[in-house]
């Protein structure tokens, strides 16, 4: 369906709105992530625009006046885009293009335009494709128009409203096969899991562009694609790797992230199962994100809803050689000392909180990995002695 290899870079401005239960602070975050996703799908951001509502307007997301200021600005900056931060309704989306005389894309679609971009196996394009067909199904009306006002003329006049219903259908028997074929991937990955014996399974989570790719490849020696953006990996892998004399199998997934379209969720089943499926969660965390907190939550709530929230987890705080406590003076954090005290503290914390299963590395550096991979093997052989007691001479615990 949509697949785009080369994303040209387009001038986008981005768009968020700042109520009650979304306070400024907060919205600043959210237009960062959105911006370094924009960065990630192939824009650059001219611009933002926000606005404070107590609700979104059900017609424009935006008053009539910030709407007619976005207009000015689009026309006299050679704007080709304009991104909202929440998903639109089809209604808003079609209003909105209307009103701008320009394209539209609300956080959902920017996702779902990312996935198709980095998706390289077939599994994961045909879970992207059933993602993208479910998103536009009710969109097509407005696709429609759109089509109509960009290239009308000589050769583009009609089919008009009779051609929507005949692309309805293609769309459905589109899903329709996708979930199919996907049935039939869900069976195949199913069965590989199944002959994977009676290891131990151990399966990455966190927030996307967090470092578990490069964990993963300090851990297994693998060669996993690892980025500074977000969703460098879309494809799971899985790798044997062995630990003293103890072998386990360690997954790389799927970055989480806030108001993760329902569609990804829902197309990923086949994917999430090798978190449902695992014995063990390592829940990596970028330590020097400002709001690494929320991260955590927003993980934790989709681990919640794919039914992985009670699964045993260790807490890896990552890239804590970029780690710099913003919350004090400029002139204490240029102080080597003052920064390695801070962290130890927050180390101690944090130990507390997590019943001391929170280890902290660097994974690019390798800081520190050689312990966690110690902590590894702790953890994989109570699950495994638990599993097989008669065995267990052959893993002498360690300290």
């Amino acid at each position: 369906m949509i697949e785009k290899n080369n994303v040209s870079l387009e001038r986008t401005v981005i768009v968020g709105i700042i109520t009650l239960k979304q306070p400024k602070s907060v919205l600043e975050e959210y237009l960062n992530e959105l911006s370094f996703l924009t960065f990630t799908a192939g824009g650059e951001v001219i611009k933002r625009f926000t606005q404070k509502m107590a609700s979104p307007d059900s017609k424009t997301f935006l008053g009539k006046g910030k709407m007619e200021e976005l207009a000015a600005f689009i026309k006299t900056n050679d704007i080709n885009s304009v991104i909202f931060d929440d998903e639109l309704t089809p209604a808003q989306q079609l209003n909105i293009e209307k009103f701008l005389k320009c394209k539209i894309v609300d956080r959902t679609g920017l996702i779902l335009d990312i996935f198709a971009q980095r998706a390289k196996t077939s599994s994961a394009r045909n879970q992207v494709e059933l993602a993208q067909y479910q998103y536009i199904l009710p969109r097509l009306k407005g696709l429609w128009t759109h089509l109509e006002r960009q290239k009308g003329g000589i050769g583009m006049r009609g089919p008009g409203e009779t051609e929507i219903e005949t692309d309805r259908r293609i769309v459905r028997d589109k899903i329709t096969l996708l979930k199919k074929k996907l049935v039939v991937i869900d069976k195949q990955m199913s069965t590989q899991r199944g002959n994977r014996g009676s290891l131990v399974r151990v399966a990455l989570v966190g927030y996307t562009n967090v470092g578990k790719s490069t964990l993963m490849n300090s851990v297994s020696k693998a060669k996993v694609f690892a980025e500074d953006k977000l969703f460098a990996t879309l494809d799971t892998t899985v790798r044997k790797v062995v630990i003293e004399n103890m072998p386990f199998l360690l997954t790389d997934t799927v970055g989480f992230i806030r108001k993760l379209p329902t569609q990804l969720i829902d197309s990923f089943k086949s994917t999430l199962t090798e978190i449902t499926e695992a014995d063990l969660l390592i829940h990596v965390i970028d330590i020097s994100h400002p709001n690494y907190e929320d991260h955590i939550d927003s993980v934790d709530t989709i681990l919640n809803e794919i039914g992985s929230g009670e699964k045993p987890m260790i807490m890896v705080f990552n890239k804590t050689d970029k780690y710099v406590n913003d919350k004090e003076d400029i002139k204490d954090i240029n102080d080597l000392d003052y920064q390695d005290n801070s962290l130890n503290t927050l180390k101690s914390s944090l130990s507390k909180k997590y019943n001391q299963k929170a280890y902290f590395i660097s994974a690019l550096n390798k800081k520190d990995v050689r312990d966690l991979k110690t902590n590894f093997y702790k953890e994989v052989r109570e699950i495994h002695v638990t599993r097989f007691p008669y065995n267990a001479f052959l893993y002498p615990d360690i300290t």
